[in-house]
């Protein structure tokens, strides 16, 4: 084995990535994108160190492609290979100015979404991805994996923690529908849950999805529809996720959600995707939360890119 391969050798840049600072310069089909902010989080900080660990845990990978023992096939070879994807480091956080970051974050997005990019963000708390949504200029679905429907009002004068993210994504004009799915926590306030519904989105709490199963996930939606997926930690089940202030029990298995991100980039096309809310601190000596986080985020890139539609696309390239 090489040295550079090793683990712990090198600079953590995602599936040892290049690197691009210039985010004008990307030449890319893919762009990973650190988001380090956790001032979203009301109860125990720390998932500001999520996008650090989960691109040390990916250094744990081949860099030759992902080779699946199950199916017997091997992902995100040519994305590897020929540097189609790139690392563009993490957000300008600006500490204690939310809105500042926010925009930030949103400037970003739309600078991959410039150069042609996939964007695949890292965060950091749940309450970024309603910068990063913003930034598309395109009509698309929402589909949102969680304990926690994250829909909370604007009361007390708050409005940007983690619990608020997609009452402000409802109100965008680029939303087209919005599904949330594993929905479970006791701790959900009945008014905010009605709200969802009410406003025209579709809660899928856990019995509902098991009824469903992936499969039913890959058709809730017109085939090809275009969609924006936003993965929180918790919507695996909480002996999955030490690392993870906001974990709930009766959560997905990890093959549950797989299969569930395996079904929507086998009939969907997704114009971006975020992974937040694993907690380095908190984890357990092994990072068994970040190395989860990292493994979820590669098997669904890798299922993106086996897709007939993105073959088309590389050729074009």
């Amino acid at each position: 084995m090489s040295r550079v391969n090793r683990p712990y050798v090198g600079i953590p840049s995602f599936l040892r990535a290049p690197i691009v600072e210039d985010l004008a310069a990307i030449d890319a089909d893919i762009a990973v994108l650190g988001v380090p902010f956790d001032e979203g989080s009301p109860f125990l900080p720390g998932s500001r160190m999520g996008p650090r660990a989960l691109r040390e845990h990916s250094l744990r990978f081949g860099t030759s492609g992902i080779y699946d023992p199950e199916t017997k096939k091997s992902y995100l070879v040519e994305e590897m290979r020929d540097r189609r994807i790139v690392d563009c480091g993490d957000v300008d956080v600006q500490p204690t100015n939310v809105e500042a970051t926010f925009a930030n974050i949103t400037a970003d997005v739309k600078a991959i979404l410039a150069s042609g990019a996939l964007p695949v963000v890292l965060g950091g708390d749940h309450s970024i991805t309603y910068p990063i949504f913003r930034a598309l200029d395109e009509p698309v679905h929402v589909l949102h994996f969680d304990a926690h429907s994250d829909y909370a009002d604007f009361d007390d004068g708050l409005r940007y923690t983690n619990g608020h993210a997609f009452r402000h994504i409802n109100a965008l004009p680029n939303k087209l529908s919005l599904t949330q799915i594993g929905i479970r926590s006791l701790r959900s306030a009945r008014p905010m849950m009605e709200d969802v519904e009410t406003d025209g989105n579709r809660i899928i709490p856990m019995g509902e999805f098991r009824v469903l199963g992936p499969a039913g996930i890959g058709a809730l939606l017109p085939k090809e529809s275009r969609v924006y997926v936003s993965i929180d930690v918790d919507a695996l089940d909480m002996s999955l996720v030490p690392g993870c202030v906001s974990a709930e029990p009766n959560g997905m298995s990890y093959a549950e959600l797989r299969d569930s991100l395996k079904a929507i980039a086998e009939n969907y096309q997704v114009v971006a995707f975020d992974f937040v809310e694993v907690n380095p601190p908190l984890d357990v000596g092994t990072g068994v939360t970040a190395y989860l986080g990292a493994v979820t985020v590669i098997e669904f890139l890798g299922h993106i890119c086996a897709q007939p539609r993105w073959a088309a696309r590389r050729v074009r390239a």
